[in-house]
């Protein structure tokens, strides 16, 4: 008969079905067909448990570049494969899990829904969004002598606040990714972290003097330009702190991170770049 799709390797057990090894399609063609199985078989390949989780086996095929692994009791006992094939889809499962949760949806949550259902799971997920608008417009509140008295600073807000959502989302993203696949740990968590805030405050750099070149060329004021300069290094830097460390924070929590960051992740940018320009306008240009 045809061997099964998927199959580079053969897996060896002994008398009780335990297994011992794995045994390449490519060493049965190429080697001496007199040597014994014992011989030519890898030993060292760890077998996956039943009870592994399919996040982390998908986590095994990537490190290790598997088309197919034995499955294994908790005695050793070979039960199965699993293939490649088996991997994309838990992989495809997850990323569909991490688009819809970022917009505060689940699976079940889909364009077939009824009507009434599909109204209440989004509005939860509205109601909290508006609720951390209010704190964003709160914040620009308490700096309305200065917007009235600066009519500039109410055209170049949303810029201070776009940008650090922006930059947060990109970090926010790669870190909840990197968590889904198992790349992401305590073991590496300070490493990205300072690397993410390494990123933050290239790019606030860089694009603060952009936005501040354009600011005092368009409004014909230098301070107005330093300020808006100083507040998107500040944002861009607070939104790469933000969005590497609200996953990590969230998972230690017991709150999916992928369903809930986003939203903490635009209050804290639109806070902090809100609080930043009109705080320093207030202070340098009153």
């Amino acid at each position: 008969g045809e061997l099964p799709a998927m199959t580079d390797h053969l897996f060896v057990v002994d008398h009780d079905d335990r297994f011992i090894g794995l045994l390449s399609i490519t060493d049965i063609l190429t080697k001496d067909p007199g040597q014994m199985v014992g011989q030519v078989m890898t030993r060292k390949f760890k077998p996956i448990p039943a009870d592994m989780a399919e996040s982390d086996v998908a986590g095994l095929f990537e490190k290790r570049d598997l088309v197919s692994a034995p499955v294994v009791d908790a005695d050793g006992k070979l039960l199965g494969r699993i293939t490649i094939d088996d991997v994309v889809d838990v992989i495809r499962d997850e990323a569909e899990h991490s688009i819809m949760s970022m917009a505060g949806l689940d699976e079940e949550d889909d364009i077939f829904a009824p009507v009434v259902v599909s109204s209440r799971r989004r509005g939860i997920w509205l109601g909290i969004n508006l609720i951390t608008a209010l704190i964003a417009s709160w914040v620009i509140g308490q700096f309305e002598a200065t917007i009235e008295q600066v009519v500039a600073l109410a055209v170049l807000m949303p810029i201070v606040a776009s940008m650090g959502g922006i930059a947060g989302s990109q970090t926010l993203t790669l870190v909840i990714r990197g968590m889904a696949l198992g790349h992401i740990g305590p073991a590496n968590a300070r490493h990205i972290l300072k690397k993410e805030l390494a990123v933050g405050g290239l790019n606030g750099l860089l694009w603060a003097l952009v936005v501040a070149a354009v600011t005092m060329y368009w409004f014909e004021n230098f301070m107005i330009g330093v300020i808006i300069a100083a507040a998107m290094l500040i944002n861009l830097f607070a939104a790469a702190l933000a969005g590497a460390t609200i996953p990590l924070m969230m998972r230690k929590m017991g709150i999916d991170p992928a369903l809930s960051s986003s939203v903490v992740l635009t209050t804290v940018t639109d806070v902090v770049g809100f609080f930043a320009f009109l705080g320093l306008a207030t202070l340098v240009l009153l």
